[in-house]
């Protein structure tokens, strides 16, 4: 679907283009002015993404979210990225979108305990 957009296939509302990326609303947004952000080549992890598009899509996020907090007023703002099996259209995109106290957005935690310890951090940090 995203590549169809890219392509001018398939109609979006544009927000913002580049050589690079490229903006638009989200067609079920979360809440009113959810917009997507995302490479303007097909790739689905952020592994996978030049060091030069990240940046060029978290400069373009911290715009949205002037914007967004200008035109709603909102309480906040989530941003977010799913990978792997919860990329759900297996081309990587950014989310952004006004929050409000209330408005149902929410994480929900695995039943079951999950383990926090210096183990995990030296495993984590040994291979950055």
């Amino acid at each position: 679907m995203f590549c169809k957009i890219i392509e001018k296939e398939e109609m979006c509302y544009l927000l913002y283009e580049s050589e690079k990326i490229i903006s638009f609303l989200d067609i079920e947004p979360i809440n009113e002015g959810h917009v997507l952000i995302l490479p303007k080549f097909h790739c689905s992890s952020i592994e996978e993404l030049p060091l030069s598009v990240l940046s060029d899509m978290m400069a373009l996020s911290q715009k949205v979210v002037a914007a967004l907090s200008q035109i709603y007023g909102a309480d906040g703002y989530s941003l977010m990225q799913n990978g792997g099996e919860f990329c759900d259209f297996g081309h990587f995109h950014l989310h952004i979108f006004p929050r409000y106290k209330n408005d149902g957005f929410g994480w929900t935690y695995p039943q079951g305990p999950s383990e926090y310890s210096l183990n995990i951090a030296n495993r984590i940090k040994k291979l950055l």
